[in-house]
C-alpha cells in the first residue's frame, strides 16, 4: 500500500538526500553522507522511510532508446467508448510493452499514452494492431515526436 507524501513532511536533510540522488542514483549512501556531514545509517533510515511512505518509488536504470533502435516516440491521445472502460483498458494496454506512460486526463481524450518503437513499421503494428485492438477504446490521435528536448525530475529545492 502507498502512502500519500503529505503524510510526511520532508525536512532540509530529506531533500538534500533525494537532489542528491536524483542527480545521481548510483552514489553510494557512505558518500552521500560525507557530503552532508551525517553519519550512513541515517541516510539508510531516512531512505528506508521515504520509501515505506511511497515517496520513492524505487530507482531505474534509464537508457537512451534511440541508442538500442527504438528511433520514434510518440503520443497517442485515446478516445474511450464510455469512460467506465478506462480500468479494463488501463489493463490491457498494460501487457503493450511499447506503451511507457499512461494517464488519465481531462480534456478531449480520456487517456492519453506514450509509446516508443523501432520505426514507422513498427508503430503501425502497435497502433493498429495491439492499441486498436484493446476494448472499448473507439479512436485513437498519435503525435510524432521530432525531438525531447527536456527530460527531467521535478525539483525539491
Amino acid at each position: 500500500m502507498e502512502n500519500n507524501y503529505s503524510n510526511y513532511d520532508l525536512d532540509t536533510l530529506d531533500i538534500q538526500i533525494l537532489s542528491i540522488l536524483m542527480e545521481d542514483a548510483s552514489i553510494p549512501y557512505t558518500e552521500i553522507a560525507k557530503k552532508l556531514i551525517v553519519s550512513g545509517g541515517t541516510i539508510h533510515v531516512r531512505m528506508k522511510k521515504m520509501e515505506e511512505l511511497g515517496i520513492i518509488r524505487g530507482s531505474n536504470l534509464i537508457i537512451n532508446p534511440q541508442k538500442v533502435g527504438f528511433d520514434i516516440t510518440a503520443f497517442l491521445g485515446i478516445y474511450l467508448d464510455k469512460g467506465s472502460q478506462y480500468a479494463d483498458a488501463v489493463e490491457q494496454l498494460k501487457k503493450i510493452k511499447e506503451v511507457v506512460e499512461l494517464h488519465y486526463c481531462t480534456g478531449q481524450y480520456s487517456i492519453f499514452a506514450k509509446i516508443i518503437c523501432r520505426d514507422t513499421g513498427h508503430l503501425r503494428k502497435v497502433l493498429n494492431e495491439d492499441i486498436q485492438s484493446v476494448k472499448g477504446i473507439q479512436r485513437t490521435e498519435t503525435i510524432i515526436s521530432l525531438e525531447e528536448s527536456i527530460k527531467r525530475q521535478i525539483s525539491l529545492i
